[in-house]
């Protein structure tokens, strides 16, 4: 389903006509109004009046995550405060927290970006959404909520946790749609099982999963667990919260909504910009947000981007799946490693369950040590040694297959790694560097 057929099936070029004068609009009002974007211009010597086309975005300067601490808490507001109806911002357990204030206008915007979203994912005016995403100033819960009711459909807002509860709620009330993170699908799926209930025989049909890097191979998991049709969603509080892009029923790319945020892709070594296909980190300026507009913010996201067309029909640009972020990436023996090619790779071999931990430390030879911890189906963990042992090979070379390092595997019980009703935590770093 298409929810916004005159912006998501847009003739390409008229769109960049939208982007460029709402581009133009944009620059204006930070340099008039928000005193570190006109430090910033100035600092460079640019002033609005040397935005001609798109092109001319590479002129203009970066935006960090630092830079978003520094400016806590309303460093970056772009309106009147008056004007505030809403305000979220992430956790800030690395230091001060990401903040991101809402207008009317801004919270509008993101009831279309994600009925858009939704609608991507199958969802409409019939369905029962069981919202575990997160409420309060997280942005995932609310997100999906606004979405869901611009859709109009009927929105259980369960947040997350108690898990017990949702399955008893989602069965009772027969619910369609399940959002989530993905590993809390997963973990989900699993206290179902424990309890008896088969999950493909609720009444979920599909789900919008998304907030943290995921593999193809997961999305397969999740889909024959339940029964469902699975689409990756993302978003990030910085720009707006989930909405920036979503995936449609051909499930090959993330469409994004770049009639509200245009997307780029550089380098993250020197800042150039990639040519489209090539790999590299996702910069998104938002172009249509009041209360606090960002210009070029550096995601950390590692993808490409697809201006194929599609087979759904919209003609807005997509991105690839994310390969996993820049500070998530590890680098071993000189390799790099993002914890979604491990998971990819692990869900194809039998016998394993898709729960996992990498621990990485610095041995006596002061090399890099890898130890994957992978959790082992009940009915292989009760069979003999000598079928362990094999297991634990079989990993072991796959592993180096993929990956080209070589990491010690380590198989533990089921249900012994920690479980997480958020974000997944997979890596574990001791090293001192």
């Amino acid at each position: 389903m298409i929810f916004n057929p005159e912006y998501e099936c847009m003739d390409p070029e008229a769109r960049k006509k939208l982007q460029l004068a709402a581009l133009k609009n944009l620059v204006e009002m930070l340099y008039e109004r928000t005193p570190f974007y006109r430090e910033k211009f100035d600092g460079q010597g640019i002033k609005p009046r040397d935005i001609h086309n798109l092109g001319d975005i590479e002129k203009l300067p970066f935006t960090t995550k630092d830079d978003l601490r520094e400016n806590y808490p309303r460093g970056l507001l772009a309106c009147p405060q008056d004007r505030i109806v809403e305000v979220h911002m992430s956790s800030g357990t690395t230091g001060k927290p990401v903040v991101d204030e809402y207008t009317r206008h801004d919270i509008n915007i993101w009831r279309e970006a994600m009925a858009r979203t939704l609608a991507g994912g199958g969802c409409t005016g019939d369905d029962i959404v069981q919202n575990c995403f997160g409420y309060g100033l997280f942005t995932g819960g609310p997100g999906v909520h606004y979405g869901a009711m611009t859709i109009g459909a009927e929105v259980l807002p369960m947040s997350s946790g108690n898990t017990a509860r949702q399955l008893m709620v989602m069965q009772d009330f027969g619910a369609t749609m399940l959002t989530c993170t993905p590993s809390y699908a997963l973990y989900m799926a699993e206290e179902a099982a424990e309890a008896g209930v088969d999950p493909r025989k609720l009444s979920i049909n599909k789900g919008c999963f998304g907030a943290e890097p995921w593999s193809e191979n997961m999305r397969k998991e999740i889909e024959a667990r339940y029964g469902m049709k699975a689409y990756d969603i993302y978003g990030l509080t910085e720009i707006i919260g989930p909405g920036v892009s979503f995936e449609c029923e051909a499930q090959n790319g993330l469409h994004i909504n770049e009639d509200l945020f245009y997307p780029e892709i550089i380098n993250p070594e020197t800042g150039r910009s990639l040519p489209d296909g090539e790999k590299g980190e996702l910069v998104f300026t938002t172009l249509t947000k009041e209360g606090t507009p960002i210009l070029r913010y550096r995601t950390r996201d590692i993808t490409f981007l697809i201006r194929e067309p599609c087979s759904c029909g919209r003609t807005t640009v997509r991105m690839h799946r994310l390969f996993g972020r820049t500070d998530d990436m590890l680098i071993i023996r000189g390799v790099n490693v993002f914890p979604s090619q491990i998971e990819h790779a692990l869900i194809e071999i039998e016998g394993t369950e898709p729960q996992y931990l990498i621990v990485v430390d610095r041995g006596e030879s002061r090399l890099d040590e890898v130890e994957l911890q992978v959790e082992v189906k009940k009915e292989f963990f009760s069979d003999e040694t000598k079928d362990l042992e094999g297991l634990r090979k079989r990993i072991e070379s796959v592993m180096k297959s993929k990956l080209q390092i070589g990491l010690k595997v380590k198989l533990v019980e089921p249900k012994s790694i920690e479980r997480s009703i958020g974000k997944a935590k997979r890596v574990i770093d001791k090293r001192k560097i």
